[in-house]
C-alpha cells in the first residue's frame, strides 16, 4: 500500500481487516496540528430486515465461549441471523438463534400494571418466538471451518429451528451483513459454498457503533489492568465522549470518537497482532495465536533484549532515570550473540516480541491522545484477548508517558466490535434504545442440559448423542485445573521500568473456559426513583477482599450439600434430578474456585453478587424453587396461628402494639434457611415454639435502636404517611406473623401499603406470585386485610363465609403486591422492576426487612423518603464486622428523609 508521503511510514492495514481498504484516514494540515474532525454520517441501516424485539432479552453464554450470548426471547421470525467481521487474522461472527422460553403474565401482574398505568405494548411489535445473540471466532486461515459451522447450523437460512428450515423452503437472494477486508476477498467463496451475498459495511462505522453500544449499555464492559489487577470502570453516559478507540488486530487503527456516528481515524500502525503472530510463527513452532501467548508467560526476555544494565555493566543510568532492567533495544542482545535461531528458547522469543509490540502500541496510542487532549483510551481487538501481560504492558506504557494523567482501558467484548456493529447495521435492530439499567450481570456456567442433549455451540456433531454430564464434568475439570505459569522475568522498555505483577503468576484469561460474566438484557427494569443519588449508590455493604471471600467460600461450600439435597427433593428425587444436582454442585464449586483464583474475574463483586451467583446457578440447572415444599409447610403452620396473634395485638394500646409489631418482625426474621445457625434451630422445636422463643429474646435495646424515633414519626397525627413500600423476606412465620401484621397496622392508619417481593425464588424467600395467596388466606380472618386486598386487586370477589371482626374499621386504602425484579436474597436498587418503580413514585416510607436487603445490601443506602431497616443478624462474622456485635443482634434503623 502506498504511503501518504515520503516522510511517513506506510499506512497500516485496518486492525481486523488484514490490510484491506483504509477508511476515514486523517492527515495533518502541514503545521503539526491535528486535523479537524471530518463529518461522518450515522451508521447506515439496511432496509432489508425488521426490528429486533428486545422485550425480556438476555445475554447468555456457554462453557466453550468466553464471550457472552445475548438472549432475545420475543424476537420475530423475519430477521437476519448472522453478521461477520472477516479480518486478516480472525473471523468474528455474531449470530441469532431462538430461545423457546416465553414469559406469561398472571392476573396479579395484569391488574398491577393496569392500576400503576404501566404500558409495555410498544415493546412487542412482533410474534413471540424468542432468541439470543452468539459470539464466535475462527482463524481466517481456517475459513472452511467457519463455513462448515454456518452450514451445520444453517445460520444463513435462519437456523435449524427457523420455520423456513423446518418447512424445507429455499429462500432466494440471501444477504448477510459483513465488514472487514475479507468481506471483499472472500465474497465469491461465500457465494459458492453457501449461496449467499455479503453486503459490505464500512469497517470504521461498525467498530465505532459496536464500541459505543457496549460502553452505553453494558455495566462493567470497560476495565483497567495494572500490575496484574483488574478494576472495572462504569463510564458516565453523559461524559462518554470524546475517547480514543485503539483497535488492535492484524494491524492497529486509532480512532477519535466524538459521538454516535461522529469519529475520525487519526492514526495507526502496521505493527500489530498480525506482526506478533507472523513473526512468532516464523521464529517458533507455534500453531496458533493462543499457543504463542501461552509461551510468552514462561519466557525470559533478558536473554534476547538488550537492557540498560547490559550497556552500563549492570548499573542504572540514573542521570536520566533509567534502571538497569529497562529495555534499551528489543532483540538487541542477539546482535552480539553467536547463536542460531534454534538455540534461543521459543518462550523467550515470544515474550520479547509481545513486549516490543505492546509497549509501542501503548506509546503511540498515548501520543495520539496527547495530540487531541484525550485522557481516556480504549483498547480492543483480538490481539489483546484478555491476556494479562499484554494489558499490563500497554497500561504501563500509557501510565508512564502520561505521568498517570491518561488511562488505558480494555473491553470485555474485544474483537467483536466490528461484527456487533455490522449486526447493528440492519435497519431497526433496536439495540440503540437500551440503557445500563436494562442489563443484569449473570455468571452462568453454560449448563448443557435440556432434555438430555447438549445445547449451545456444538461439542461435536450437531446431532451427536452424548452424555451431557460427562462432557460438563470434563469441562469443569479443565476450568479448575491450574494454568502452568512461570515467574515473570526482568524486563522493561525504553524510558521506564517494567510493569510489575502482584504475585508470581500472570495468567491468560484466554485460557479460561469459564465465562467472565453474562449479561441479561431486560428492558422492563428501571432505576428505583427514590434513590437519593443513583450515581453514587452502592448496594453492597461489604466488599469481598481476599480474606472475606475465603470466609464466605467456606460458608457456601459447607452449605452446598444441604442445598443440593433440598434442590433434588424439590424435583421429586428422580435420577435426572440427582444428576442435575451433582452438576450444579460441580458448577458452583467451579465458580467459587475461579473467584478464589481471581476475585475480580466477574467484575466488582460483593457478597450480594456471590449470593445471587448461587441462585442463578441453581436455575441454570433447572432447579427453580429448591425450598418449595418447605415454604408451603411453614406458610400453612404460620397461617394457622395468625388469628390468635391478631387478636392479641388488637387488645393492646397503639404504642404498645407498634412495639410488639416491630419485635414480631425481628423475631420472625429468624426463619432463614440461608443461615446455618438458624437452620440448626429447626431441630429444637416446632415453628411456633421457635417463634415464641425468639420473641422472648427481642428485648430492647437492640444493636441499632431507632424505634422511639420511628414511633414518634409514625404516630404523628398532623403528618401521617400516605403510602408505604414494605419489602418482605422469608416465607412462613417471617411474612405471616411478622410483616403482614405490620402491614395491617399501616392499613389501620389509612396508609396505602405495597408489599414488595422477589420476582424469582431464592432460598425460602417469598415471591410476588406466592404472596397474594397468603394474603387471601390471612384475609379470611381479618376484615382490614380483606377490604384492603379487595381495593388493591388481590381479591377480586368478596369471599363468602369470612369471619368479619366487628372491631375492624372500614378501610378504603389498597393493599397491593409488586415484584422487585430480583431472584436473590438481596436487592440492587439500580435495577428494579417497572412495577416497583411505578409504585414507588408517590411513596413516603420504605421498609427493608431481612439480612439480605437491609444488611448485606442497602445498610448505608440513602433514599428520598423515610426508610426503616429491620433485620436480625444471623451470622457472627457479619455481626462483628458491621457492629462489633453478636449473632442474633437486631437492628431497627430509622432514617428520616433529609
Amino acid at each position: 500500500m502506498a504511503a501518504n508521503n515520503s516522510s511517513e511510514a506506510p499506512i497500516p492495514p485496518l486492525e481486523e481487516a488484514g490490510g484491506e481498504g483504509v477508511k476515514h484516514e486523517a492527515e495533518a494540515d502541514g503545521k503539526g496540528k491535528a486535523p479537524a474532525a471530518s463529518t461522518t454520517t450515522m451508521l447506515h441501516r439496511s432496509g432489508s430486515r425488521p426490528q429486533l424485539d428486545l422485550s425480556g432479552a438476555a445475554i447468555h453464554g456457554t462453557l466453550e465461549d468466553r464471550n457472552p450470548t445475548i438472549l432475545l426471547p420475543n424476537q420475530s421470525d423475519d430477521i437476519s441471523h448472522l453478521a461477520l467481521d472477516i479480518g486478516g487474522s480472525l473471523i468474528k461472527l455474531v449470530y441469532f438463534s431462538r430461545h423457546a422460553d416465553q414469559s406469561t403474565e398472571d392476573k396479579r401482574k395484569l391488574s398491577t400494571k393496569k392500576r400503576l398505568e404501566i404500558f409495555t405494548g410498544a415493546r412487542r411489535s412482533y410474534p413471540v418466538l424468542g432468541g439470543r445473540l452468539h459470539f464466535v471466532k475462527f482463524e481466517t486461515g481456517k475459513l472452511n471451518e467457519c463455513l462448515d459451522f454456518i452450514s451445520s447450523k444453517q445460520l444463513h437460512r435462519g437456523g435449524v429451528d427457523s420455520p423456513s428450515w423446518r418447512s424445507g423452503a429455499q429462500p432466494d437472494n440471501i444477504v448477510i451483513k459483513a465488514t472487514g477486508g475479507g468481506a471483499y476477498k472472500y465474497a465469491d467463496l461465500f457465494k459458492e459454498r453457501l449461496g449467499v451475498s455479503l453486503e459490505k459495511e464500512d469497517e470504521m462505522d461498525c467498530l465505532v457503533a459496536g464500541s459505543n453500544f457496549l460502553l452505553k449499555a453494558i455495566r462493567h464492559e470497560a476495565f483497567t489492568h495494572m500490575d496484574g489487577q483488574k478494576e472495572y470502570v462504569q463510564i458516565d453516559q453523559n461524559d462518554m465522549f470524546p475517547y480514543l478507540l485503539v483497535n488492535v488486530g492484524s494491524g492497529v487503527s486509532i480512532i477519535k470518537v466524538d459521538g454516535h456516528g461522529k469519529f475520525q481515524r487519526v492514526s495507526g500502525t502496521n505493527v500489530g497482532g498480525g506482526t506478533y503472530w507472523g513473526l512468532g510463527r516464523l521464529m517458533t513452532e507455534c500453531k496458533s495465536f493462543d499457543e504463542l501467548l501461552e509461551l510468552s508467560q514462561r519466557g525470559d526476555n533478558s536473554t534476547i533484549d538488550m537492557l540498560v544494565g547490559d550497556i552500563y555493566g549492570g548499573l542504572d543510568y540514573s542521570k536520566i532515570g533509567l534502571s538497569a532492567s529497562t529495555i534499551a533495544s528489543s532483540f538487541g542482545k542477539t546482535i552480539s550473540d553467536n547463536k542460531e535461531l534454534s538455540e534461543y528458547r521459543p518462550e523467550d522469543i515470544s515474550l520479547s516480541l509481545l513486549r516490543m509490540i505492546s509497549y509501542n502500541i501503548g506509546q503511540i496510542s498515548y501520543l495520539n491522545a496527547l495530540r487531541y487532549g484525550l485522557k481516556r483510551i480504549l483498547f480492543g481487538g483480538f490481539f489483546i484477548r484478555g491476556h494479562a501481560y499484554t494489558m499490563d504492558t500497554i497500561s504501563f506504557a500509557v501510565h508512564f508517558w502520561s505521568k498517570g494523567e491518561a488511562k488505558a482501558m480494555f473491553l470485555r467484548h474485544e474483537g467483536f466490535l466490528g461484527a456487533l456493529g455490522a449486526f447493528m447495521s440492519y435497519e431497526k435492530h433496536g439495540l440503540d434504545d437500551l440503557s445500563a439499567h436494562h442489563l443484569v450481570e449473570r455468571f452462568p456456567m453454560g449448563a448443557p442440559y435440556v432434555g438430555g442433549k447438549i445445547h449451545g455451540p456444538p461439542l461435536g456433531d450437531l446431532n451427536e448423542k452424548i452424555s451431557w454430564m460427562e462432557k460438563f464434568v470434563q469441562k469443569g475439570t479443565q476450568i479448575t485445573a491450574p494454568v502452568p505459569m512461570g515467574a515473570p522475568a526482568t524486563t522493561g522498555m525504553g524510558g521506564f521500568e517494567r510493569p510489575t505483577s502482584k504475585g508470581d503468576i500472570l495468567r491468560s484469561d484466554a485460557s479460561a473456559a469459564l465465562n467472565v460474566g453474562v449479561l441479561h438484557l431486560v428492558p422492563s427494569l428501571d432505576v428505583f426513583p427514590l434513590l437519593e443519588d443513583p450515581k453514587t449508590y452502592e448496594p453492597n455493604t461489604i466488599d469481598l477482599d481476599h480474606n472475606e471471600f475465603k470466609y464466605w467460600f467456606t460458608v457456601l461450600s459447607d452449605h452446598l450439600p444441604d442445598l443440593v439435597e433440598k434442590a433434588v427433593a424439590s424435583e421429586g428425587g428422580t435420577d435426572d434430578a440427582k444428576r442435575r444436582g451433582d452438576a450444579f454442585a460441580h458448577a458452583f464449586s467451579a465458580h467459587l474456585a475461579r473467584l478464589m483464583e481471581e476475585p475480580a474475574a466477574y467484575g466488582k463483586f460483593g457478597l450480594a453478587n456471590l449470593l445471587e451467583l448461587r441462585e442463578e446457578c441453581l436455575r441454570e440447572f433447572q432447579f427453580f424453587d429448591a425450598y418449595v415444599s418447605i415454604k408451603q409447610r411453614e406458610n400453612e403452620a404460620s397461617l394457622a396461628v395468625l388469628p390468635d396473634l391478631l387478636m392479641e395485638l388488637d387488645s393492646m394500646d397503639e404504642e404498645a402494639r407498634l412495639l410488639a409489631l416491630i419485635e414480631g418482625v425481628l423475631a420472625a426474621n429468624i426463619f432463614d434457611w440461608g443461615s446455618k445457625a438458624c437452620v440448626d434451630l429447626y431441630h429444637q422445636g416446632t415453628i411456633i415454639e421457635i417463634y415464641r422463643m425468639s420473641r422472648k429474646k427481642m428485648q430492647r435495646p437492640w444493636r441499632i435502636d431507632d424505634f422511639d424515633m420511628f414511633k414518634k414519626r409514625m404516630l404523628k397525627k398532623d403528618q401521617p404517611y400516605k403510602k408505604a413500600l414494605i419489602s418482605v423476606d422469608n416465607s412462613g412465620a417471617d411474612v405471616v406473623l411478622g410483616m403482614l401484621p405490620l402491614a395491617r397496622e399501616f392499613l389501620r392508619h389509612g396508609i396505602e401499603v405495597v408489599l414488595v417481593a422477589n420476582s424469582l425464588p431464592a432460598l425460602n424467600d417469598i415471591t410476588a406470585n406466592e404472596l397474594p395467596e397468603i394474603v387471601a388466606e390471612a384475609a379470611k380472618h381479618c376484615g382490614i386485610l380483606r377490604k384492603a386486598a379487595e381495593a388493591g386487586g388481590l381479591i377480586v370477589d368478596a369471599m363468602a363465609g369470612i369471619q368479619d371482626d366487628a372491631k375492624d374499621e372500614p378501610v378504603s386504602v389498597p393493599l397491593m403486591v409488586v415484584e422487585n425484579g430480583c431472584g436473590s436474597p438481596c436487592i440492587d436498587f439500580r435495577q428494579v422492576s417497572s412495577e416497583l418503580a411505578a409504585a414507588a413514585k408517590d411513596a413516603d416510607l420504605l421498609i427493608l426487612e431481612g439480612m439480605g436487603r437491609a444488611l448485606h445490601t442497602n445498610l448505608n443506602a440513602r433514599f428520598k423518603c423515610d426508610a426503616l431497616k429491620l433485620a436480625m443478624v444471623k451470622n457472627q462474622r457479619l455481626a462483628e464486622k458491621l457492629f462489633n456485635g453478636n449473632i442474633y443482634d437486631c437492628i431497627c434503623k430509622f432514617e428520616p428523609v433529609s
